[in-house]
């Protein structure tokens, strides 16, 4: 049986159509399926792992939650690992996550997580604190004892008596005027006197007498 070439040179075009095809493929899809952005969110952290991407480009990574920057702007080449701790929350958290390929927009990746709340990590309400004894009482003032007093006594010199007030002499120029202790027996030897002179006279008139 001949096969006509014309036949032939059909099927042959056909193949080499197909081997084309299919090697476009396979390049077209290569590129895709090396770009590796797989990241996690838990409670309190988030995992990058960004691997298989092209070294010769500058590929870009940022992270927010709830819109602040967790992650601010970073540059890599063929891969990416950090694990990004979350702050302390009481309610879910959105995490958002951008990586822009510099070999082309369709390996870029713009996704969307939520993280939840954690267990442990729900604020307790701060106690007030209650004043302690010291701060409660008003601060007391420092008191100074008096020395006591030493058991032997000390030696001093021994208290002279005042002496005693000399009575001032009366001056003889000053006359009396206050009654005083000797004006009786002053008018008593003033009434003897007077007696006697009396007397004496009587007996010089007696004795005249006698002699006339």
């Amino acid at each position: 049986m001949t096969i006509p070439r014309r036949s032939l040179r059909a099927a042959g075009t056909f193949a080499a159509a197909t081997v084309v095809g299919l090697t476009g493929a396979v390049l077209s899809a290569g590129p895709a399926a090396a770009h590796t952005p797989t990241w996690a969110v838990t409670c309190n952290e988030v995992t990058l792992d960004l691997t298989a991407y092209n070294s010769d480009v500058a590929n870009t990574v940022t992270v927010t939650v709830d819109g602040k920057d967790l992650l601010p702007t970073e540059t890599f080449g063929k891969e990416f690992h950090k694990t990004l701790e979350l702050p302390k929350h009481d309610q879910e958290l959105t995490v958002h996550l951008v990586v822009k390929a510099g070999d082309g927009d369709r390996f870029s990746k713009d996704d969307t997580k939520q993280a939840p709340v954690c267990e442990d990590n729900t604020p307790t309400a701060t106690p007030t604190p209650t004043p302690t004894a010291s701060e409660s009482k008003p601060a007391e003032e420092p008191t100074t004892e008096a020395p006591a007093p030493s058991a032997t006594p000390s030696q001093s010199s021994p208290e002279t008596a005042p002496a005693a007030a000399s009575p001032s002499p009366s001056s003889p120029d000053l006359a009396e005027t206050g009654s005083s202790s000797a004006t009786p027996i002053i008018g008593g030897a003033a009434v003897a006197v007077l007696l006697a002179g009396g007397g004496i006279m009587w007996s010089v008139r007696k004795r005249r007498t006698a002699q006339g």
